[in-house]
């Protein structure tokens, strides 16, 4: 089996996962704790930022992103190639849908249910450029400062924060975003909110590449290898 062909399963595979911990954990974390946001929030937040480090450790010798604006910024670092980045990303889309199936599957729910939740406003939309900014920093940041090792405890530490700390709660992450708005659920997002989450990633993500070029212009002289690790959300 060829290199790009494992990265595409591990890529496939790791945001199933990813999607399947957001969305089931916020089916269940809406059943257990009726009427309780705070407390719904708080336990989505964990199990996403915990699941998230573990798929990261555990694929990262092969490719770990799980987002298309941070398979996007490689190419754009020239990282990866147009093929590549396409492929990587039709399958971060593609595992993504299949994640937030598996968790409405789950939990007795039809495999598709749209989502009626609007997520959107000049504060959110601002959430999102700051959580995916955030994101690609961080990333980027320690690939750069030659601590590749430590991207999984990293990232899942940053999304767990960024749940709270942003108002939209940070989805940082296109394929996830598209995905959650087939699940009628805590963590749902409608189909029309969802165009300018994915817009506003796409800032944030462009803002958080020209910050880590200034920040960190080239990378360690030092540094670990490159992960194939590439980001969430």
């Amino acid at each position: 089996m060829s290199q790009l062909a494992r990265r595409t399963i591990a890529e496939l595979v790791g945001t199933a996962f990813l999607v399947t911990a957001v969305v089931g954990s916020g089916i269940a974390a809406q059943r257990l704790s009726p009427g309780q946001p705070g407390l719904q929030l708080l336990q989505n937040s964990i199990a996403t930022g915990a699941a998230l480090a573990v798929l990261i450790i555990v694929l990262q010798p092969v490719s770990a992103a799980f987002n298309p604006v941070i398979t996007l910024a490689e190419r754009f670092l020239r990282q990866t190639t147009t093929r590549e980045t396409l492929i990587l990303i039709g399958a971060q889309l593609v595992g993504g849908f299949a994640g937030a199936m598996l968790a409405n599957l789950m939990f007795g729910l039809p495999p598709v249910t749209v989502s009626r939740q609007i997520r959107g406003g000049a504060g959110q939309w601002l959430g999102e450029i700051v959580a995916t900014l955030g994101l690609v920093v961080v990333i980027f940041g320690a690939t750069r400062a030659g601590r590749a090792r430590q991207i999984g405890y990293l990232v899942g530490a940053y999304i767990t924060a960024a749940y709270w700390f942003t108002s939209s709660t940070s989805f940082a992450n296109p394929a996830v975003t598209l995905a959650r708005t087939i699940s009628a659920t805590f963590a749902g997002i409608a189909p029309a909110s969802a165009p300018m989450f994915v817009l506003m990633q796409l800032i944030g993500a462009a803002a958080g590449l020209a910050l880590i070029t200034v920040i960190h212009p080239r990378p360690a002289a030092r540094a670990a290898p490159r992960p194939a690790m590439e980001g969430p959300s």
